[in-house]
């Protein structure tokens, strides 16, 4: 598929060629669905802990005797029916981390750059970078090609400059080429690729990769 290279004052330069088994393949909603759930359980601390019965504070003396006080039965004060009591099946320290397999996660990027590329809001700029290191300068390009939204704006190599400069705006991350993150890019409302990210894409993840 062809797509139009913009320059950073937002004007049509030429055309690229994009590979159509990266950017117009059939969408695999089922591979998309498992790389962000897989992303997420990744990213959890898994700290939460609850105390049961036999760690909270308490005594385990018998709070009155069996029979003849017309109360329920009463075993110890750290019973979980009890306020100040122990937590039944709460939650303990745990990883929730896990392996996908690497060719489901490389099928749902590819199914997620398709399914940017098929929409307006995926666009190809030429490589550049921000030589000052200022926010206000990056702001100027990327308001040429989306409105402030939440936007991706994918590297052909890691620039700290243009890091730099865009670590003060809420609305855009950059990610590069070979390191893409599936929920970031799914949930991004723009798609800014460089021109040497682009030709870095189809090799990539192309046809045989």
């Amino acid at each position: 598929m062809d797509k139009a290279v913009y320059s950073v004052d937002g004007k049509e330069l030429r055309k690229i060629q994009l590979d159509d088994t990266v950017f117009a393949r059939e969408v695999s909603e089922g591979s998309i669905y498992h790389a962000i759930r897989n992303e997420l359980a990744n990213l959890r601390v898994g700290t939460a802990s609850t105390k049961n019965r036999s760690e909270v504070n308490g005594s385990g003396a018998k709070p009155w005797r069996q029979k003849g006080t017309g109360r329920a039965r009463a075993g110890h004060k750290r019973s979980p029916l009890w306020r100040g009591g122990g937590v039944v099946f709460g939650p303990k320290p745990r990883d929730y981390s896990y392996s996908l397999p690497k060719k489901v996660k490389r099928l749902a990027l590819k199914s997620i750059l398709s399914l940017k590329a098929a929409g307006e809001d995926f666009k190809v700029i030429e490589d550049f970078t921000i030589e000052s290191g200022k926010t206000k300068d990056l702001v100027k390009i990327l308001t040429n090609l989306a409105p402030q939204e939440k936007a991706i704006v994918i590297l052909k190599e890691d620039d700290a400059m243009i890091r730099r400069a865009g670590r003060n705006l809420p609305w855009v991350k950059f990610l590069s080429y070979n390191r893409l993150r599936a929920h970031d890019l799914f949930y991004s409302k723009n798609v800014i690729v460089q021109e040497g990210a682009a030709l870095n894409l189809n090799e990539f993840y192309g046809e045989g990769k």
